[in-house]
């Protein structure tokens, strides 16, 4: 373990009590095993950093609807980005 490596239930106890670093480095943490499910649940306790993770993992499978659910959410990246996959055929 690095000196920037924690263990998860220290990063979990933290965020529990308020840290928003310690719930980031948990998403980081579930993004590298590709554990959507963790990252919908720390998204669900309010990461705006896991919609973002979970925002990018939809718009590179191209997943509309689940850019429309991580939108309705509350994820602002989100409904950017599929609003542009929804308008990028469009002609001005």
């Amino acid at each position: 373990m690095t000196d920037h490596d924690f263990d998860e239930a220290t990063l979990r106890a933290l965020s529990d009590e308020g840290n928003e670093t310690a719930l980031d480095r948990l998403a980081d943490l579930a993004d590298a095993r590709s554990d959507v499910a963790a990252l919908s649940e720390l998204l669900d306790e309010g990461s705006e950093y896991a919609g973002r993770l979970l925002t990018r993992r939809a718009v590179a499978n191209r997943d509309l609807r689940e850019l429309q659910r991580l939108s309705d959410a509350g994820s602002p990246d989100a409904g950017t980005e599929l609003e542009r996959l929804l308008g990028g055929g469009r002609q001005s």
